[in-house]
């Protein structure tokens, strides 16, 4: 980290530079014992691919609204800082009805919530290593 960054893709881009292979992202998840530990070049890569995810498949531009409707969670983590490195509000615990895509996760009544977009909707298992939703 240096005295000119200002941003969360400031941050993760220093970290990246300084220790690519350093813990960054530890989750623990107590209701069924997950444990995820992610590196700066891993989390860095997840951002990259999601923040690709929205500008190249979801065709998002600055100021477009991204509600959340995702709990505490590692991959929530990616998403506001995917969301952040293309410009688009992200809108956590958001009105889908009000946003441009939102993003849910397995949760019925999170699911459900979701349908109001009017908008592109992703479904996110919240599984470790990409598991069935």
């Amino acid at each position: 980290m240096n005295a000119t960054d200002r941003t969360p893709a400031d941050l993760l881009s220093s970290a990246l530079a300084a220790d690519p292979g350093r813990p960054l992202v530890t989750f623990y998840d107590d209701a069924t014992g997950e444990r995820v530990e992610l590196s700066v070049a891993t989390f860095a890569n997840w951002v990259a691919k999601t923040a690709n995810l929205l500008q190249d498949e979801l065709s998002v531009e600055p100021g477009d609204r991204v509600a959340l409707l995702l709990p505490a969670h590692w991959q929530t983590a990616v998403w506001l800082l995917a969301c952040a490195s293309v410009g688009v509000v992200a809108d956590v615990a958001g009105d889908p009805g009000a946003a441009d895509v939102v993003v849910s996760g397995p949760e019925p009544e999170s699911l459900e919530a979701a349908r109001a977009c009017s908008g592109a909707r992703i479904a996110l298992a919240l599984r470790p290593l990409g598991g069935r939703f």
